[in-house]
């Protein structure tokens, strides 16, 4: 008897995944609130680190989603911030997906694009969900990578009255041509360049930090607008001190208290961590409101679950399924 494997590549899953930002949206706040259901299995993802480069990391994320997903698999993620030096991509990542009745191994994925396309969707759903304006015509981006690059994907389409871009990157040249490439991407948006993340914080009432800080570089929130959420995608940008006097908001506060992210400093600091209001899947299953004031800052710090790689992941395999896509072989396992 053959238990045959799927094998998709990156082109496999782009395909699988184009133009379905809204698709991708649901299939995330779905798994989200399977998991605040309890019918998830996540442990701590594991970090793998090098002692002669600290920015570096590979991560393990190992899950299991229950309900009408029934899915378990593992991510393996790199984030290796110098690739930039050598003109590759910072991350790399590979998905497994295994038999929820004999453990078997399934399918074999390329993931970066996965994991993008989650943290995006993830990102999107915060704003949609949290942030007071259904109409917002300004975002900001901290960080001009290729996760802010997905992420303003997918609040563009959350939100057509987007006409304003304002961004900053500590490459000026990132940042350039990020600009650049969303000038011809979206023809009559206005974009600034920025050579400070507080002029970003200043002019936008939604912002998106997506960087590679490992610690701290933002002291002081008191540019930002009155109602300001700020997607704070990349967790280690804001200082603890400044965190403790927003409204927070997490994916799961186990998770998101951990590895160094501003929230677990904000935490050490306080010595509890009652500063954390609720989860996203607590809004949107309407068990609690969306922000705590309309005046306050309402910041997002999602850790990055499996069960959304899982459950995106499989978005990409039952479409490559469908349209015969990836490569399949048979004589893989003995």
């Amino acid at each position: 008897m053959t238990h045959p494997l799927r094998i998709l590549k990156a082109n496999d899953v782009a395909q699988a995944l184009d133009q379905r930002e809204r698709e991708i949206m649901d299939v995330v706040r779905r798994a989200y609130e399977v998991h605040a259901q309890g019918d998830s299995h996540l442990p701590h993802s594991v970090f793998l680190r090098f002692p002669h480069d600290k920015r570096s990391r590979i991560i393990a994320l190992p899950a299991y989603l229950g309900d009408s997903f029934a899915l378990a698999g593992i991510k393996w993620i790199g984030s290796f911030p110098s690739n930039h030096e050598r003109d590759i991509p910072r991350a790399s990542a590979v998905m497994i997906f295994n038999s929820v009745e004999t453990g078997l191994p399934e399918a074999i994925v390329e993931a970066s694009l996965i994991s993008a396309a989650r943290t995006a969707a993830s990102a999107a759903l915060g704003a949609r969900y949290l942030h007071g304006d259904p109409n917002p015509t300004t975002v900001g981006l901290i960080g001009c990578g290729f996760i802010n690059h997905q992420i303003l994907r997918f609040l563009c389409a959350t939100y057509s009255s987007l006409t304003n871009l304002v961004i900053y990157d500590s490459n000026q040249q990132n940042a350039e041509q990020f600009a650049q490439i969303w000038r011809d991407h979206r023809a009559g948006m206005v974009i600034k360049v920025e050579s400070q993340p507080a002029a970003v914080l200043r002019q936008a009432a939604l912002v998106s930090f997506a960087t590679t800080a490992i610690e701290p570089h933002i002291m002081d929130l008191s540019a930002c607008p009155p109602g300001s959420t700020l997607l704070h995608i990349s967790l280690r940008d804001i200082s603890a001190e400044a965190i403790l006097g927003c409204d927070n908001v997490v994916d799961d506060i186990d998770h998101a208290c951990r590895a160094q992210t501003s929230v677990h400093l904000a935490a050490e600091h306080a010595g509890q961590r009652d500063f954390i209001r609720c989860t996203l899947a607590d809004i949107t299953r309407g068990q609690a409101a969306p922000r705590r004031s309309a005046d306050g800052i309402t910041v997002f710090s999602p850790f990055g679950l499996g069960v959304l790689d899982l459950a995106v992941g499989h978005m990409a395999l039952e479409y490559a399924i469908d349209h015969g896509q990836g490569v399949t072989i048979d004589d893989f396992l003995p």
